[in-house]
């Protein structure tokens, strides 16, 4: 069974082309990776493919390498960014498996051992925190 027709007007591909602003982490070619503005956890970012795909049911394969590649990176970065215990990385596909945005993409959250997860809710980060947060990752990566 396929997904469903993928919409150009979803906010991911809104933020792609600029329209929508995002704190962005890093970006090369392929993907772009910007701050969860409904984190989950301090430093919860989203990791996207700059091609269209609706999920990683219809995604193109040649998509998915480098865009693995990129979530392992950002992993990494968030850990040491945030001094984490662990790091949770979790994609959805479609709504009944708790797809919200249809626009392939990954969360990467850095866990704290004890700490549990915040909802994922209607409730929006500051965006100096986001900003800061993004900085924190980004020097990271440039580590």
């Amino acid at each position: 069974m396929s997904s469903a027709a993928y919409d150009s007007n979803n906010i991911f591909a809104k933020i792609l082309r600029g329209e929508i602003p995002a704190q962005k982490v890093y970006e090369d070619d392929a993907t772009v990776v910007f701050m969860d503005v409904m984190p989950q956890a301090e430093g919860h970012v989203l990791v996207l493919p700059k091609a269209v795909s609706r999920n990683i049911l219809d995604a193109d394969p040649a998509t998915l390498g480098p865009l693995i590649v990129v979530v392992q990176k950002i992993a990494i970065a968030v850990q040491e960014a945030f001094d984490a215990d662990g790091v949770t990385v979790m994609q959805f596909n479609e709504a009944p498996a708790g797809q919200s945005v249809f626009h392939l993409h990954f969360h990467v959250i850095p866990r704290r051992e004890g700490v549990p997860l915040r909802p994922h809710s209607g409730k929006m980060e500051d965006s100096a925190v986001l900003a800061a947060n993004a900085e924190k990752i980004k020097q990271a990566l440039a580590g």
